[in-house]
């Protein structure tokens, strides 16, 4: 891969380096509009050539091709990290209550290390938002006899087809068992296994779906792609994502927590306040730039051109892309 490629790869996430892998010319070609692509001096004109027949496809498997690895957060509580999103199981007597669900071809592994957590059945899936990554594995949990809970706006978007702008990727409308089969509009509490879960809707933020899980004994919160933790985040513009919503979810949740909560990121790993607080001041630098930029007449290809998240790259181009995508993400959800 050319050093100088637009993904690059990062020794402490699997998922991330095995996502990485798509890089080749004819994924990224599918990750902006040709209007973006053909930035003057762009690395990524380069990089264009025939799209594979199914992109969608080829990103589940390679998420899906790692494995999975589990982390105690409490002594009913464990993360799941590896294909996808990170999942948290919470286990007990109630059964396993579980938090997004993994890409579809990695639904063995999720099973099986489900089944390592405990014999006890699956009864609730909760969705932190729509994407196929958190998502995928909805049907066949439903088929074993959970229900699946997310906001009402999640069923919706799952029951639409979408064209995922700014990345090219098409998504038919999910199957019928997929969907949510429980719903809700702007809070949830739940008490299973001792434990007292708050689900909370946030405003437009990394798309009009999002919610946070607060488990409340174990001092822990599962953000989804809330927060991306060390990298760069994506913002789905296409469906209601806003950089000002991302901030404003931080700002919502970092009260919620003390020096010593647990926060899951939807990618990433396991984070604290402190690691939120740093993806916050980056939202807030990252919009600020852009938005002078962007405010004083420069195209998408200008402000790309400008280099603003240049002090940025070391610490957070380690994930799916690099700034200058980035700066792409944030001009298009000001």
């Amino acid at each position: 891969m050319d050093p100088n490629s637009s993904l690059r790869l990062t020794t402490r996430r699997e998922m991330l380096q095995q996502a990485s892998r798509l890089a080749s010319g004819a994924f990224f070609a599918q990750l902006f509009p040709p209007s973006l692509l053909r930035a003057p001096g762009s690395r990524y004109t380069q990089q264009a050539s025939t799209p594979p027949p199914d992109p969608v496809a080829a990103f589940r498997a390679q998420m899906a091709a790692v494995p999975i690895e589990a982390q105690k957060l409490a002594d009913n509580l464990t993360l799941l990290s590896g294909p996808g999103g990170n999942v948290v199981v919470l286990n007990g007597a109630d059964g396993k209550f579980v938090v997004d669900t993994f890409v579809s071809p990695a639904w063995s592994k999720l099973k099986e290390a489900l089944d390592g957590v405990s014999n006890a059945p699956v009864k609730l899936v909760i969705n932190t938002h729509w994407h196929f990554d958190h998502t995928d594995n909805n049907a066949p949990l439903h088929a074993a006899g959970a229900t699946v809970l997310a906001h009402e706006n999640t069923k919706q978007r799952m029951s639409e087809p979408h064209d995922l702008q700014p990345l090219g990727l098409h998504f038919p409308p999910s199957p019928a068992d997929a969907l949510p089969q429980q719903t809700f509009q702007t809070t949830h509490r739940l008490q299973a296994n001792g434990e007292t879960l708050l689900l909370e809707h946030v405003s437009p933020a990394h798309t009009d779906t999002d919610i946070y899980i607060h488990f409340q004994k174990a001092n822990v919160i599962h953000m989804g792609d809330l927060f991306f933790n060390g990298l760069y985040p994506f913002i789905d513009g296409s469906t209601g994502g806003k950089i000002a919503g991302m901030i404003a979810a931080a700002d919502k949740v970092l009260p919620l927590a003390n020096n010593y909560t647990k926060i899951v990121p939807g990618h990433g790993s396991l984070g604290n306040k402190a690691d939120l607080a740093k993806f916050r001041d980056l939202l807030i630098t990252a919009r600020d730039r852009v938005q002078k930029l962007k405010g004083a007449g420069k195209s998408a290809q200008e402000t790309v051109a400008a280099k603003p998240f240049a002090d940025l790259e070391p610490a957070w181009g380690k994930g799916f892309f690099n700034g200058d995508v980035f700066v792409q993400i944030v001009y298009l959800t000001l």
